[in-house]
């Protein structure tokens, strides 16, 4: 049975393991069918195959892709350069993929679309996210609530949809919610791992980052543990399940 790979792109250690429990945890992995991967001091082997996973799941983090390549770090040009040095691989052979987050913004990017900061930047919380038309068929959103809460939180969005990309889920404030690219290759703005807790914790992690008024932290968690926030787990369950 083969594992899934699991990339995260979170320098923030706390960060990142909190988010790697939340993806097995949705996904309903055990750790043995996970190969985790922390591009920030990992590196991908050259020869990596994607094929040899059951799929690729992207996480999220505080980088964008849109930033001009001087004012990104040298960490995330290096994390940035890894994850898209693979999209090739799985948009050509259409290999199972879930992009949490910034992980739509690399795919969105990699396929020619517009990902910037000019609109549709959404503040840390619950958003109101309903399904369209071309959702009702697919296998991962298929009978699902036409209307849910999801957790966001992003400096950048994707303006347009990208070239050969079905619209699955959308939002007011962020209209490119969920997409997917050929049968398996999906990426999703919210973030599918996140319940109340898990947003808790990454609200405290960055607090300090631009997200939003540090003052405002204790407000912001308040709202997430009165949302009501669990379509977007079985979401995930539901890739894991159908590719696992």
């Amino acid at each position: 049975m083969k594992r899934f790979l699991i990339l995260q792109l979170r320098p923030e250690t706390d960060a990142a393991d909190d988010e790697f429990a939340a993806i097995l945890d949705k996904c309903g992995l055990t750790q043995d069918r996970a190969h985790r991967v922390r591009l920030d001091c990992q590196v991908l082997p050259s020869a990596l195959d994607v094929t040899d996973y059951a799929g690729v799941i992207v996480g999220g983090g505080p980088g964008c892709v849109s930033d001009a390549p001087e004012l990104k770090s040298k960490l995330d040009t290096r994390i940035e350069a890894q994850i898209m040095a693979l999209m090739p691989q799985i948009t050509e052979r259409d290999h199972p993929f879930m992009g949490c987050c910034y992980g739509l913004g690399i795919l969105a990017h990699h396929l020619g679309g517009d990902v910037s900061k000019a609109r549709y930047g959404e503040p840390v919380g619950p958003s109101d996210c309903s399904l369209t038309s071309e959702a009702t068929d697919d296998p991962l959103t298929i009978g699902l609530p036409d209307q849910f809460q999801a957790f966001v939180g992003h400096k950048e969005a994707v303006q347009a949809l990208p070239p050969g990309c079905v619209h699955l889920i959308a939002s007011a404030p962020c209209p490119i919610q969920m997409i997917r690219y050929g049968d398996n290759v999906y990426a999703t703005q919210f973030h599918p791992e996140a319940d109340a807790r898990d947003f808790e914790r990454r609200i405290h992690v960055y607090r300090n980052h631009g997200y939003f008024p540090p003052e405002q932290a204790d407000e912001l968690i308040n709202t997430c543990h009165a949302a009501q926030v669990t379509v977007p787990g079985k979401i995930l369950r539901r890739f894991a399940e159908r590719y696992g």
